[in-house]
């Protein structure tokens, strides 16, 4: 992970962004874990609660 923080950050990535990003791609495999593994429901709220991650991801990346 360190590695690839430091590739990302001397390419132009703050420390915000790649931090953004490391949560978003913990969080979906996380999700799919939960779901195909523990075979926990997949409800409306969560999807919700994911786009709006998404939302802030699409926010802090725009020029």
């Amino acid at each position: 992970m360190v590695p690839a923080n430091r590739l990302g950050y001397l390419d132009g990535f703050n420390g915000f962004q790649l931090k953004m990003v490391q949560e978003v791609i913990t969080l979906t495999v996380f999700c799919i874990f939960a779901v195909v593994w523990l075979k926990e429901p997949l409800r409306w709220n969560y999807l919700i609660s994911f786009s709006l991650i998404l939302g802030a991801v699409y926010f802090m990346f725009k020029k």
